[in-house]
């Protein structure tokens, strides 16, 4: 018999906060949340701020997480970060093709999977982003769109190492604008990915997966949200910022 699926929330910072500003933030996600049990919780603050985070929720249940990773271990990649890199840190958590990095830095389904790989190889935890943008749904191609994208994640990946992960499905259109996909239409593309999910392993492994919602989930509209069937959390990005509107999103969940 599958166990339900616990909600999973995560919270991306993205390129926010100093490490002050940073250390008070992660303060106040822990004493509005620190000893939630019944939920899963991440913060993924900027590669500057993991360390004086990860020592500000120490002893709490919120986990760590990163915003990327490079698959190579070492070497002449200036500017990127290594799975060892995080996990000397005590990173458990890490973000991988985030729509803005497909967006802006070139991210690609091939690189996603390298990340995946070599995240899953070091022992972190990846949290698989896939999504379309709006003119993609606009043009009928969302499945074709977050088909490719989720079969290009996981390819040659074996099943034990694949469930250790998290799949985000973020529909561009719905990231930062204030402009969020309606539950009915979170929960047919959470569906959508399970079935392919259930095609790539099978069913028992499409029913363990957890899949966040993550584009645009505030405190007014994480319950209905978070209601339904298939969506098991969010990977939150502009909510994430304020300890009270992260907890009003916690808590429903």
């Amino acid at each position: 018999m599958l166990m339900p699926r616990k909600k999973f929330i995560a919270g991306n910072w993205k390129m926010n906060t100093t490490i002050d500003e940073a250390v008070e933030l992660a303060k106040g996600v822990v004493a509005a949340v620190g000893d939630c049990t019944d939920v899963d919780i991440a913060v993924c603050p900027p590669y500057t701020n993991l360390v004086a985070v990860g020592e500000a929720i120490k002893g709490s249940n919120i986990k760590l997480g990163a915003q990327d990773v490079h698959w190579v271990e070492k070497g002449a990649f200036t500017g990127k970060v290594s799975c060892a890199m995080l996990k000397a840190v005590s990173v458990e958590y890490v973000i991988i093709g985030h729509s803005e990095q497909r967006t802006y830095f070139g991210e690609t389904n091939e690189t996603v999977n390298k990340k995946t790989k070599a995240a899953l190889g070091a022992g972190l935890k990846p949290i698989v982003c896939v999504g379309e943008t709006l003119d993609e749904r606009n043009d009928g191609k969302m499945e074709t769109i977050v088909e490719a994208q989720v079969r290009g994640a996981f390819e040659g990946i074996e099943r034990d190492g694949a469930l250790t992960c998290t799949i985000a499905y973020e529909p561009v259109w719905a990231i930062g604008t204030g402009v969020n996909a309606t539950p009915e239409q979170a929960n047919e593309a959470h569906a959508f990915i399970r079935r392919i999910l259930a095609e790539i392993y099978d069913d028992d492994f499409a029913q363990s997966m957890r899949i966040q919602y993550g584009g645009s989930m505030k405190p007014g509209n994480a319950k209905d949200l978070l209601g339904q069937s298939d969506v098991d959390g969010g990977l939150i990005g502009g909510a994430a910022l304020k300890a009270d509107d992260f907890a009003g999103i916690v808590k429903p969940a």
